[in-house]
């Protein structure tokens, strides 16, 4: 680091001019310098005499320095843009108490030295995104990346749609430029090398992996730390080098889509194994078919929305119907008229079957599919299930 610190004085000597131009001036240079949050922390714990830490967003230690000398006390480094409150990190300063008036400056340099140090990671970046799509597209990447490392990809999207408009449009898509750097930083901050780029509206990782597992949850921690909105997360299976990019999005991108929580993730080898099928198309003359004859009572959905919810509860009747908002005898009413329309009844094992697929298969659009929402384990559709001789339920009968 550069010798930019003021003479060695006490608080209540730098606080005063002109101590405290000397302060601002050593602060300057040293946001300014190659390695800001470094040179910002060893700047503050040499003038203190304490100890100074940047943290990054998602916890990282990015940079520290000095010993403590004072109890810690820590102020949150943010900002608001065109996406809201961004958070990028946190600052602590452990130095004597007559250094507290000190704190609120030096957030706002540690503040600096953060986006200073995004802006170099920004300019990385965009080397990075050409050779990410190239790969993508089937190429190679550039500099003669080895094509032996294991790599794993990571697909991430908000859990809500942009907003209509322009300035929404844009907004969204500045805040996945943030979350793609986001990744990257948390990547960097490991040692393993990755590319990031935005594609299709989600944000998209390649990184050499390791623990594919602990990188993943990782991952997806790091990237709700650092925006104030949910986020989606889909990981491939581990591929044994960067040629196998394209195989390994078309995993992620199943994985996103199999991601039932607005906060969550799903790795390609825990996924349920009936999502191909369920997301794939393949069941479409099914799910036409149920919801062609559900319709046919014209009653604005509202048997096909009961049964739904039906298939996706365990508890009794009288339960269901209160957390339906309707008495028990309407919920019993329904369900014998989508009996009759579906000609079967809800006690026959197989008809449940039919009717869980048909709800949970929807075209392959990378969403997650539709339907009630149940307590489920994210990417975990609950197996359709007998009820036939569950106590208490007072199960619908046929009508002939």
């Amino acid at each position: 680091m550069r010798d930019t610190a003021p003479p060695d004085l006490g608080p209540q000597d730098l606080f005063a001019l002109p101590g405290v131009t000397a302060l601002l001036a050593a602060l300057r240079a040293a946001v300014g310098g190659a390695q800001p949050e470094r040179e910002l922390v060893t700047l503050l714990a040499r003038v203190t005499g304490g100890r100074a830490e940047i943290r990054a967003s998602w916890g990282d230690v990015v940079a520290s320095a000095g010993e403590a000398a004072g109890p810690p006390v820590t102020r949150r480094l943010s900002y608001g843009d065109a996406s809201g409150e961004r958070q990028v990190g946190r600052l602590t300063l452990a130095a004597a108490e007559a250094w507290a008036p000190l704190l609120p400056l030096a957030a706002e340099y540690a503040l600096l030295a953060r986006l200073q140090a995004a802006a170099a990671g920004a300019a990385r970046r965009r080397v990075g995104e050409r050779t990410l799509d190239a790969l993508l597209s089937g190429g190679r990447a550039e500099g003669g990346a080895a094509e032996t490392e294991a790599v794993a990809l990571g697909v991430a999207a908000f859990a809500r749609p942009p907003a209509p408009g322009t300035a929404a449009r844009s907004a969204h898509a500045h805040a996945l430029d943030v979350l793609a750097a986001a990744g990257e930083g948390y990547f960097l901050e490991r040692g393993l090398a990755s590319y990031s780029t935005v594609r299709g509206g989600r944000a998209v990782w390649l990184w050499q992996t390791g623990d594919l597992a602990r990188e993943a949850a990782g991952l997806h921690a790091a990237l709700t730390a650092s925006t104030a909105q949910d986020v989606r997360l889909g990981v491939s299976g581990v591929h044994p080098g960067p040629q196998h990019a394209p195989a390994a999005e078309r995993e992620a991108r199943h994985a996103l889509a199999a991601t039932r929580q607005e906060r969550s993730l799903t790795t390609y080898h825990t996924m349920d194994p009936l999502y191909a099928l369920l997301a794939g198309g393949g069941l479409e003359t099914l799910r036409d078919q149920v919801r062609a004859r559900l319709g046919a009572l014209d009653d604005g959905g509202r048997t096909e929305a009961t049964l739904r919810a039906y298939l996706g509860f365990s508890g009794p009747l009288p339960e269901l119907a209160a957390r339906l908002n309707i008495h028990v005898n309407t919920l019993r009413y329904r369900l014998r008229r989508a009996e009759g329309a579906l000609e079967g009844s809800l006690r026959d094992p197989s008809l449940l079957a039919r009717l869980y697929l048909a709800f949970e298969a929807e075209p392959g659009t990378g969403e997650p599919p539709r339907g009630e929402k149940t307590q489920r384990k994210a990417g975990t559709p609950a197996p359709p299930r007998s009820r036939a001789g569950d106590p208490g339920r007072g199960q619908p009968q046929r009508t002939s």
